[in-house]
């Protein structure tokens, strides 16, 4: 297996799953969002993936018009390709999942590659009370919830990207994702180089251990040879080691927000540049070289952040 000469590193700013009583350092405001995309690129990161949140209640949204208060203002100060979410919240329809990427024609967008339990009411028992009722609620209702993404959805998705001359972060939750995938080349929804992002340590998905990490890239490689980059993310606590462990393996890695909120054992993030600068680090001290915005764009055959929507 070729190892990977430049490594891509991707932060996640704040997602869905985590809610605004867990960490004061959450962003969530569109100001929030948009400084913590900057300085997490200014720390490192190539790419940016953006979720939006109610300014008030912190709750995911995907509401177009809060997408614009932050994205003209990361594009103005940073070079990073912006990825857009497709995934929003478990508990939207797709329809309303898709209208921030389908308005502002982003370079890269996530597509999440099937269905899934996303289980998060363990975090219940960690938390004594919580800011807004959502959170709970939110929590709660995630031992009953299935993230619903149908070959029909990710079929419709697709087209729809291929239209914008968007491409996808590929998020793989299990083994099942990578041949849901395969099958989507197979049938021309997506060509080129093909960027897929595993995700482990998700309850409902494949479990973080070193050895799912090792067979999801085999398969990855039997499935899709040479033709893919290979990226990962480990939820909470795995998340440095899962991705020391990717890129001694020839991949890419992906921090922030959105899949942990800790920097080391009990010490909360103050913020996603701090994730971003710890990996950074890590890759470094392997002697890995971090690449640049351009040099991902050109890896991932991106169409340049002159032909976006924003």
């Amino acid at each position: 297996m070729a190892t990977q000469r430049k490594v891509i590193i991707t932060c996640a700013l704040t997602g869905a799953i985590h809610t605004p009583s867990m960490s004061p350092h959450l962003p969530v405001t569109p100001e929030e969002i948009a400084e913590a995309g900057i300085a997490a690129a200014e720390a490192g990161a190539a790419i940016i993936h953006l979720h939006a949140r109610d300014p008030i209640t912190g709750k995911p949204t995907q509401d177009p018009a809060v997408f614009e208060r932050i994205l003209p203002r990361m594009k103005g100060a940073t070079n990073a390709v912006i990825n857009l979410t497709t995934g929003g919240s478990p508990h939207m329809s797709v329809e309303e999942r898709m209208l921030p990427a389908m308005e502002f024609k982003p370079e890269l967008a996530s597509m999440n590659m099937g269905s899934i339990n996303f289980g998060l009411f363990p975090m219940l028992s960690r938390y004594e009370s919580f800011q807004h009722e959502w959170e709970r609620v939110h929590l709660e209702n995630s031992r009953d919830l299935v993230f619903k993404n149908t070959f029909a959805d990710i079929e419709k998705a697709m087209a729809l990207g291929a239209a914008n001359g968007t491409r996808f972060e590929c998020e793989c939750y299990d083994i099942g994702h990578l041949y849901s995938l395969s099958h989507m080349i197979d049938r021309g929804f997506i060509g080129g180089r093909v960027f897929v992002q595993s995700v482990f340590g998700i309850l409902g998905g494949i479990g973080p251990h070193p050895e799912d990490v090792i067979h999801m890239r085999r398969t990855a490689d039997r499935l899709f040879g040479d033709g893919y980059e290979w990226s990962v993310l480990g939820a909470g606590s795995h998340q440095m080691r899962i991705a020391a462990q990717s890129a001694a393996m020839g991949g890419h890695v992906r921090v922030g927000l959105e899949d942990s909120l800790w920097l080391s054992p009990g010490k909360l993030a103050e913020s996603n540049a701090s994730q971003v600068t710890k990996v950074r680090k890590i890759l470094e001290g392997l002697s890995f070289e971090i690449a640049t915005p351009d040099e991902a764009r050109e890896m991932l055959q991106l169409k340049g952040a002159g032909n976006v929507g924003f």
